[in-house]
């Protein structure tokens, strides 16, 4: 069995807050001569500010930040590995330690091949340079020989599309030409190792489908990737397993599905599954004799944490209050876009069905058998009437819900999920010389 490509071993990071300077137990790299006179100057002033006197605080009070702490993993060769969690948990500063751009304060990393990184979109790229010198100066920066840059400098320039401009000083290129460029270069390395940090968003959306094909290919060369996004479709398109971070610990490993179901039901904004947001508060209209109070959430499927995802179910269980008892005869649920397209409207007058309403509380199940809406975040509103004329309750916004996609079927932009709404089709072809199609594919989301 072959040795991991890299091993991570109670990895830690810290920094000191405030007053720079060396302290017992923190590591830290070399001093310039700035930096000394900086802060040679601040404490001169700090002394006549109070008095002449200096300030003297005992090493062990200086504030210590640990941007990672105790974070252990391995990756095998030719894993695909998302790392995912929110600002400020620490992702960057770990792939900072595993391309040695910083040392760890604790623990230790092995590296087994050689490493490239695309930390920073246009490392090395000098404004006045035209594409064709920044090229070289940039495949020089990250870690490219002459002869490799050479060999592939028209296969940068086809990626970029930047043909017509590639004499141009780069200052001129617009800011998609810039990061087109750079990400070409970065993306034709050939490590054992690619270290991937946000990079991928970058152009437009025929640019960034390319960018995600480009990642396939280096999986399917059996490289070694680790990805960090915030982009959790993408991370579930090129990753099958995850790492998640928060706080500077590593908290889940495992299948992407599992991890980002864990990542997003730990609170991103929006309200968690299976519970209870309260209405009260809400934007509204209507008479008010009968109104929403409460809506909970849920899939049903515990494997995704009852997150919702395309071609799922989605039940939402509803507190109404009625001032009498009352038969309702239109009861909604509405899914809009964020700028308020509405998607779909469960509405119990379509299927010419009431809901008798009890004085005071009575909780109503609305059950979508499945949602056929792309990964991303809709709007979920409130609808309760007792006749066309007679509104008792609209909730226009109770609640943003995400849907996320929880499947990994392989790479690059998929087109279940390229439209507005995924589909069910299939492909007939017509062989030559012969009577009537032939079923080439059939695709269904759920299949």
């Amino acid at each position: 069995m072959s040795e991991p490509a890299i091993t991570a071993t109670n990895l830690g990071k810290c920094y000191l807050l405030g007053r720079a300077g060396d302290r017992p137990g923190v590591r830290r790299g070399y001093r310039t001569l700035r930096e000394t006179l900086v802060e040679g100057s601040s404490e001169l002033l700090r002394s006549v500010r109070f008095g002449l006197q200096r300030r003297s605080t005992p090493p062990g009070e200086d504030p210590i930040f640990w941007a990672l702490r105790d974070v252990s993993f391995e990756v095998s060769p030719g894993e695909v590995i998302g790392v995912i969690g929110a600002n400020g948990a620490g992702k960057s500063t770990l792939l900072k330690i595993l391309s040695r751009v910083t040392t760890p304060s604790s623990g230790s990393v092995r590296l087994r091949g050689r490493v490239g990184c695309l930390l920073e979109v246009g490392t090395g790229f000098h404004p006045e340079l035209t594409g064709h010198e920044n090229i070289f100066l940039s495949g020089a920066i990250l870690g490219m020989k002459r002869t490799e840059i050479q060999r592939k400098f028209a296969q940068i320039v086809e990626f970029a599309e930047v043909q017509r401009f590639i004499d141009t000083p780069i200052k001129r290129y617009s800011s998609g030409m810039y990061l087109r460029l750079a990400f070409a270069v970065a993306a034709h390395l050939d490590p054992e190792i690619l270290l991937v940090d946000e990079v991928l968003a970058v152009g437009d959306a025929a640019f960034q489908r390319k960018c995600l094909g480009k990642m396939d290919d280096v999986a399917r060369e059996g490289r070694t990737v680790l990805f960090v996004s915030h982009n959790m479709d993408a991370i579930q398109r090129l990753c099958p397993r995850s790492l998640l971070v928060e706080q500077g610990h590593l908290v889940a490993s495992g299948e992407s599905a599992a991890v980002v179901a864990h990542y997003l039901s730990s609170g991103t904004g929006q309200p968690l599954p299976r519970t209870w947001i309260d209405l009260s508060s809400k934007r509204r209209r209507g008479t008010g004799n009968a109104r929403f109070v409460a809506v909970s959430y849920s899939s049903l499927n515990e494997a995704i944490g009852y997150q919702v995802s395309p071609g799922g179910a989605l039940e939402l269980t509803l507190v109404i209050e009625s001032s009498l008892p009352r038969v309702v005869e239109s009861l909604a649920v509405l899914l809009s876009t964020k700028t308020g397209t509405k998607l779909i409207n469960a509405d119990t007058i379509s299927q010419g069905a009431t809901v008798r309403l009890s004085e005071g509380r009575t909780t109503v199940r609305v059950r979508i058998n499945k949602i056929h809406l792309n990964p991303g975040v809709y709007a979920v509103g409130l609808w309760l009437s007792r006749s066309p004329g007679e509104v008792l309750d609209h909730v226009p916004s109770a609640f943003d819900i995400e849907v996320v996609s929880s499947e990994s079927r392989g790479f690059g932009a998929r087109p279940l999920f390229d439209g507005i709404v995924p589909c069910s089709f299939q492909i007939l072809v017509d062989p030559p010389g012969e009577d009537g199609p032939q079923l080439l594919f059939l695709r269904h989301p759920n299949e």
